[in-house]
């Protein structure tokens, strides 16, 4: 069974760090490609990142570039998503997911996996 547990998020002030966390189980990690997406209140989900840990492929969505960062960590099947410079605009509830295609993935997610949402507050 596909799990994804995400974590990591919280209460920052304007201009802060967070580092959320995804932890996979029940799949072989380094087959698959991994999301972070976010849903901020009466909006629509938006891609964040994505990392295709096989290859080390990395995606950002344009406004977050130089701000977000997406990394892996095999051993651990995690993946990461380091927060920084952290603007009131960026409060959102974050997911992860994970599909066995990054094209897929890329193409909004409608047949991966999903985990819970974490909740990411950021105070003006």
């Amino acid at each position: 069974e596909v799990q994804l547990q995400a974590s990591g998020g919280g209460l920052v002030q304007n201009g802060g760090s967070l580092r959320l966390s995804c932890i996979t189980s029940g799949f072989r990690f380094d087959n698959w490609a991994f999301g972070w997406f976010r849903q901020a209140p009466g909006k629509e989900r938006e891609a964040v990142s994505y990392i295709y840990p096989s290859d080390g492929t990395t995606h950002y969505a344009d406004s977050l570039k130089g701000r977000f960062t997406i990394s892996s960590d095999n051993a651990k099947n995690t993946v990461y998503l380091q927060m920084n410079g952290l603007k009131p605009e960026d409060t959102a509830v974050y997911y992860c997911a994970a599909d066995r295609s990054l094209a897929l993935l890329r193409s909004g997610g409608r047949f991966a996996d999903w985990g819970q949402g974490t909740q990411v507050t950021v105070s003006s």
